[in-house]
């Protein structure tokens, strides 16, 4: 099992930038195909990001491709996410996952953090 944390969510105003971290302990994450997913009040977890052991491969919601950009640091067994042109949109609970394979879907991956509010202001 690999317990996740998040961290870096907050209040900022359309178009400003915000970096969420995903620390990772009790297994490295170098095997693992770490995610992130979000979720807005009265809808469901939906996928945003997500990069493979290989680092160059990585894979985005369309509603966010161009704005975010997911990275890894073994080293540190930390995932990030970063949001840059935030939208009101974009306002909600985001998650971080760890899985044995990338996916869309929520269920394909194990282990899951508490998440970390992140709310767009117009």
């Amino acid at each position: 099992q690999v317990l996740l944390v998040e961290s870096g969510g907050g209040l900022v105003q359309t178009g400003g930038s915000l970096k969420l971290s995903c620390a990772a302990s009790g297994r490295t994450i170098n095997s693992y195909a770490m995610g992130w997913f979000r979720q807005a009040p009265g809808k469901e977890r939906e996928f945003v990001a997500a990069i493979m052991w290989i680092a160059s491969s990585t894979y985005y919601a369309d509603s966010v491709k161009g704005r975010f950009t997911i990275s890894r640091d073994d080293a540190k067994n930390t995932v990030y996410l970063q949001m840059n042109s935030l939208k009101v949109e974009d306002t909600a609970v985001y998650y971080c996952a760890a899985g044995r394979r990338w996916s869309v879907r929520p269920t394909e991956y194990d282990d899951w953090g508490q998440g970390t509010q992140v709310t767009v202001s117009s």
